[in-house]
């Protein structure tokens, strides 16, 4: 069995100046469609890769039918739009939403036919400064391990070929080994608005930072992109670390949103958004090679860590997702009122009442 030990990419660097920058898909919204758990009508409303049963935490107090509705996944409309407190109203967080926006077939785009990420925020009209979120439904699990979902969103037994693997891997969201970040990309559709946009990424301790990607202020498809400042090309000006090779766990970066930030002097109320991935360019975090004795086999150190840490993630998310679905079961579903009367008896009345109105002024005649 092939054996891994992980050993530090600074480490190697005194060998001499190696590439070890990386490119990969973060996140790409073109793959977040709806194709599984169909809804009353029969329509999709969850993405099977990224489908998360959150029934888990809902307790013994609920049904089966009713634990079998508790899912929720990355799919385009899941999303969240948060507005920062200040620019919170009724109107602006019911009108502020994520939906699924085609591309044209027309489109001399890549991606031209496929779904991408639409955004429209409101903020405020009135001189104020304002931002908004756009997050995922929930936190994106760093250590579910990959394995298929049916049609009802109910994850299967891992393969031999994705054991070893995470869920959110591949553009979903995650990014295993990741050391030094060198650059992201943003690929998105301007419409001329002035806000500015950040992404927003957290690391294996949960630690959130936000990039700034630039302004929105410009029409059609662009590639916004931040370099870092601080990324030292020189070997032999970088600092060298060196790390325990085990059990120190591997370094990722998760996908955690985008925020829009709205300044005072410019415009306010709607601003509309397209997004169809991110990407970044990072410096591998470790190397792997061949290992005398499984370390991993042999302790299950970093199993465990992360057992505990995927079982918090889960009860995190969870119990929000519970309280959201007991919240929509709550929820008045009419849209009108039913009728106190009958239907014929209400139409015999008003034209009895119609009948005395005509015929009142014969009466009148009369007495003349």
């Amino acid at each position: 069995m092939k054996k891994i030990f992980y050993v530090t990419a600074a480490a190697m660097l005194l060998a001499g100046s190696f590439g070890f920058a990386k490119e990969s898909v973060l996140i790409d919204f073109t793959q977040l469609d709806a194709d599984t758990v169909a809804d009353e009508n029969g329509n999709p409303t969850q993405n099977s890769r990224t489908v998360m049963d959150y029934s888990v935490a809902a307790g013994a107090t609920f049904t089966e039918d009713q634990k079998s509705l508790m899912k929720t996944s990355l799919s385009l409309p899941e999303w969240e739009v948060k507005l920062n407190s200040s620019a919170q109203n009724v109107q602006a967080v019911g009108l502020s939403t994520v939906v699924a926006a085609p591309v044209r077939e027309e489109s001399e785009q890549p991606f031209a036919g496929k779904n991408v990420m639409g955004v429209r925020v409101l903020f405020p009209s009135w001189q104020h400064n304002a931002n908004a979120k756009i997050v995922p439904p929930f936190q994106i699990q760093a250590y579910e391990p990959l394995a298929d979902a049916d049609e009802n969103g109910n994850r299967q037994e891992q393969s031999d070929e994705q054991k070893g693997k995470y869920l959110f891997e591949d553009g979903y969201g995650l990014i295993t080994n990741v050391g030094t970040i060198k650059s992201i990309s943003v690929t998105t559709m301007g419409m001329n608005f002035p806000h500015g946009l950040y992404v927003l990424l957290s690391d294996n301790d949960n630690v959130e930072r936000r990039y700034y990607m630039g302004n929105l202020f410009f029409d059609g498809w662009k590639t916004l992109i931040w370099n870092n400042p601080d990324y030292i090309t020189e070997v032999r000006t970088r600092e060298i670390r060196v790390y325990p090779i085990y059990p120190r766990g591997i370094p990722l970066v998760k996908f955690a949103g985008f925020q829009i930030t709205r300044d005072a002097r410019d415009i306010g109320e709607n601003f509309i958004g397209y997004f169809k991935d991110v990407k970044i360019i990072y410096d591998l975090a470790v190397l792997t090679t061949d290992r005398d004795i499984a370390d991993e086999d042999l302790w299950g150190i970093i199993t465990k860590k992360e057992r505990e840490r995927q079982y918090a993630e889960m009860a995190r998310f969870g119990n929000k997702q519970v309280n959201r679905y007991i919240e929509r079961e709550k929820m008045a579903t009419e849209d009108s009122f039913t009728a106190s009367l009958n239907e014929d008896s209400s139409s015999n009345a008003q034209q009895s009442t119609a009948s005395t109105a005509d015929a009142a002024p014969a009466a009148a005649d009369e007495e003349e």
